[in-house]
Parts: structure tokens; C-alpha cells; sequence
């Protein structure tokens, strides 16, 4: 990455021009942050990344084509990828998961004062993570909600018989059913009801879901 008297290098990734010259214009005034690269759409923001190997992306989240958050997937994929910073006029909730999910380092809103803007840009710079108030809220809103629905399905968990409890920790572990059955000396068919069973006490729609049910309760050993 750059040096300490280097500026600040940033992609600005929006399907809007205007909304990249108008980035362009803010940054680049700053004296010590320089946009070297802008893209229209996801995949040419991984593609300007990859180019100009900046220290912050300044990313969209819905453009055509690819999108922001696809994008941030592949951009955390690269060797020492930049800081990406979702610059975006969406706060709601699932929007601020999935972006940080994905490898986002910060959420902001496209209404940062000009000032501010720069500011947190140099703070995303130094490894730190930003976030605007609005996304920050929906942020433990939905970590809220998110630990109340595992906390209740984890309670759900003692309704299982020892039996069903060992058939779950199976399926944690990615075991087929015939695996399982070898495993626990018993049919298939047995084992196929066990699991029919934790997936009704349980309330999870598929196995996936009870098996990282299982994980988080930490029956996986």
C-alpha cells in the first residue's frame, strides 16, 4: 500500500458518471487522496481494482449487470485487496449485512457532507472501519434480530432426544444419510426419520440450516 506522504489512492465504482466526476471532483481537492480509476458496473470495478490497485474503493451497491455486493465478493478474493467503502442512497437493514458479509470494510450513505467524506475515505485508509449513523443502527437492528431468531432455535434444540441430538451432529458434519446409519449401527431408514423429526422440532427448512444450527449450539465437537 502507499507510503506515509503518498496520497490516499481510491476506485469509485457507480453506474452513474455523474455521481463518479462529482466524487472526483470532492476527493481529489483534498490535497491527499487521489481517484485513479472509476467503473460504471461491478465487474469493471474488480477490473479497475485489479488495474490501479487502490487503497479504498468507493462501491455502489446496485448497478447493472454486476452488482456492488458480487462485486465486493471478488474484490475479497484478490491477493491484499483495498478497503471497500459501499457508497450508496440504500440503508435498509439486509442491504448493510450482505455488503459487510461480503468484505466491505464501511457503509456510507451518498448524503456524507463533501468534509466528511473525505475524512472517513483517509479512516477507511488506515485499516479502520466506517460507518455512517443510519447503517450503524440498522446494523445492530438487524445483529438484533439475527441473534434473538438463533437464540430461539438454539432453545429448540433440547426438545431433541439423545438420538436425534447425535443424527443433528452427523449432518453438521456433512454426513450422508447411509454414512450416518453406518456410523450410529442403524438403517437408513431409521436415520432418514431422525432427521425428518430435528428438522420439524427444530423449525429449519433444510439440512444446511440444522446443520449450522448445530455448529452454533456447538454439537459438533
Amino acid at each position: 500500500m502507499n507510503g506515509p506522504e503518498e496520497p490516499v489512492r481510491v476506485v469509485v465504482v457507480d453506474d452513474e458518471p455523474m455521481v463518479c466526476a462529482h466524487l472526483r471532483t470532492i476527493l481529489d481537492s483534498s490535497g491527499d487522496i487521489t481517484v485513479v480509476g472509476e467503473a460504471h458496473d461491478g465487474a469493471a470495478g474488480v477490473e479497475a481494482v485489479v488495474r490501479h490497485r487502490p487503497d479504498v474503493v468507493l462501491m455502489d451497491l446496485r448497478m447493472p449487470e454486476v452488482d456492488g455486493i458480487t462485486a465486493i465478493g471478488r474484490i475479497a478474493q484478490l491477493a491484499a485487496p483495498p478497503y471497500v467503502v459501499v457508497l450508496t442512497t440504500f440503508d435498509a437493514d439486509h442491504y448493510v449485512l450482505r455488503a459487510l458479509d461480503a468484505g466491505a470494510s464501511g457503509f456510507l450513505l451518498k448524503s456524507t457532507p463533501p468534509r466528511e467524506l473525505i475524512g472517513l475515505v483517509r479512516v477507511a485508509a488506515g485499516g479502520h472501519t466506517v460507518m455512517s449513523r443510519t447503517a450503524t443502527s440498522s446494523l445492530l437492528t438487524a445483529g438484533g434480530r439475527r441473534r434473538e431468531e438463533r437464540d430461539r432455535r438454539t432453545a429448540l434444540l433440547a426438545e431433541l432426544t439423545e438420538r436425534e441430538r447425535e443424527v443433528l451432529a452427523c449432518v453438521a458434519r456433512g454426513m450422508s444419510n447411509a454414512e450416518i446409519a453406518a456410523a450410529l449401527f442403524v438403517g437408513e431408514a431409521t436415520v432418514k426419520g431422525h432427521v425428518s423429526r430435528v428438522l420439524a422440532k427444530t423449525q429449519c427448512a433444510n439440512r444446511t440450516q440444522a446443520g449450522l444450527l448445530a455448529y452454533e449450539a456447538g454439537l459438533t465437537g
